[in-house]
């Protein structure tokens, strides 16, 4: 029988599709380390893999296995820019760091792409992506995000879809235009995941799965990590854990909120060659996004149901399926061949969150849905910030990331009330 995470359901496409999937021990005893790193996702993987090469020990625990967060069962998708289109930012932020923020997220992209290469891991990418409305009322706007990203971002890869070819593209009536975005793509998460993983291991880096970090304090100059197998002493840590915090550490609980996401995938599309012939990802206009592509062999990915309580639907594949139909009637009676589901962090703002929360302990995460490309340069640009290299670690670093309201108490009940509310005003 496979292998089932205990903190979220299902068996992805992902993983019964990845032929191997390495296991690494628990942590046994006590050890010393230059630098701990807490959660084993792209964040944390990258950040030893640099570290390691570069001749720093390296310790990284994961409370479950290397993919059962959401590096391992996202959407796959890279997208480009940051969360919102960049001319969003320039408002708050100026149109020079916003740039930069644009500029960067390029760069990582480019950096996720070069790592696949050099280290010869078949991510299966697939270029191109469709971000399509499901309102009329904000046509000019999608024209005006194309010609911005070409005049003022130096990003010449979007076109504006009008109704007929954004029907064509996505074989479906169902939304109203949108932009083309050639120059980025989709992956398969889970096998960057584990190639990820070989390479840090291969680099020198301890990698531990099934262990879990019980209590981060500081004392005499070092950081202590207290885990259920054993005690981590280090020089310094990265709390990489994502929308995984729970009650690990207060700061970052305060400022990244777990929301839970639900993808399903259907047998091969056989007899429906016109959904999404020219194999694009696509993520639509709603506040709670539906975001879909295919995959290599033709199966229909498809994520939409977010959830704002701990708690699994028990029936993920017919939510999933309610939401293909509404797009693709021809599929209403679609076999759903998987379903899974997992935990997104997400901030106030829907911009990552960078910050050293206690003396020699930096916490990254809350990449808010937009984390595949960004969090593994994360783990890249926090390896260059202890090696002393320049790092553009610091855009985000210096973001205003409010915590949210209410404290741990009712946080999730605020959380809940707001989002149901953005979920809402997406129907009209």
């Amino acid at each position: 029988m496979p292998w089932q995470s205990p903190i979220s359901p299902g068996i992805s496409w992902y993983e019964a599709n990845t032929v191997e999937r390495p296991d690494y021990p628990a942590l046994s005893g006590s050890v010393q380390t230059d630098v701990a790193i807490v959660g084993g996702g792209f964040t944390g993987l990258q950040a030893a893999f640099n570290l390691a090469r570069n001749g720093v020990r390296v310790t990284l625990i994961d409370a479950c296995r290397f993919g059962d967060g959401a590096s391992g069962r996202n959407g796959g998708q890279l997208g480009s820019g940051q969360r919102w289109w960049p001319e969003e930012f320039e408002g708050t932020l100026g149109y020079e760091r916003s740039k930069a923020l644009f500029d960067m997220a390029e760069n990582a992209k480019r950096h996720l792409l070069d790592f696949a290469q050099a280290h010869a891991i078949d991510i299966e990418y697939v270029q191109g992506h469709l971000s399509v409305s499901h309102k009329t009322g904000m046509e000019k706007d999608y024209q005006a995000n194309a010609e911005i990203a070409a005049t003022r971002y130096d990003y010449p890869h979007l076109h504006f879809m009008d109704g007929t070819e954004t029907a064509e593209r996505l074989g479906s009536r169902f939304y109203k235009y949108g932009v083309r975005d050639n120059g980025t793509g989709h992956i398969q998460p889970m096998k960057l995941l584990v190639g990820l993983a070989k390479q840090a291991a291969l680099a020198g880096a301890a990698l531990h799965e099934q262990t879990k970090a019980l209590k981060i304090e500081t004392a005499s100059g070092k950081v202590v990590i207290k885990t259920d197998k054993g005690t981590i002493t280090a020089d310094r840590a990265l709390i990489a854990c994502n929308g995984h915090i729970g009650n690990l550490e207060p700061v970052t609980a305060g400022h990244v909120m777990p929301i839970r996401s639900f993808i399903g995938a259907t047998k091969v599309l056989v007899d429906h060659p016109g959904v999404l012939p020219g194999g694009e990802s696509v993520a639509d206009s709603r506040f709670v996004v539906r975001y879909f592509r295919k995959s290599q062999d033709g199966r229909l990915l498809f994520g939409g149901r977010e959830a704002y309580t701990a708690d699994n639907p028990a029936d993920i594949s017919n939510h999933i399926r309610r939401q293909i139909t509404e797009i693709y009637p021809e599929l209403a009676n679609i076999e759903m061949t998987h379903s899974w589901g997992g935990s997104v962090g997400i901030t106030m703002p829907r911009q990552p969150f960078v910050r050293q929360v206690m003396p020699g302990v930096t916490s990254i995460g809350g990449y808010s849905g937009h984390g595949v490309m960004l969090s593994n340069y994360c783990g890249k640009l926090y390896a260059d910030m202890v090696l002393g290299k320049p790092t553009e670690l610091e855009l985000f670093r210096d973001l205003n990331i409010n915590g949210f309201p209410g404290g741990a108490r009712f946080r999730p009940v605020l959380l809940f009330l707001a989002l149901s509310w953005y979920a809402l005003r997406d129907k009209f």
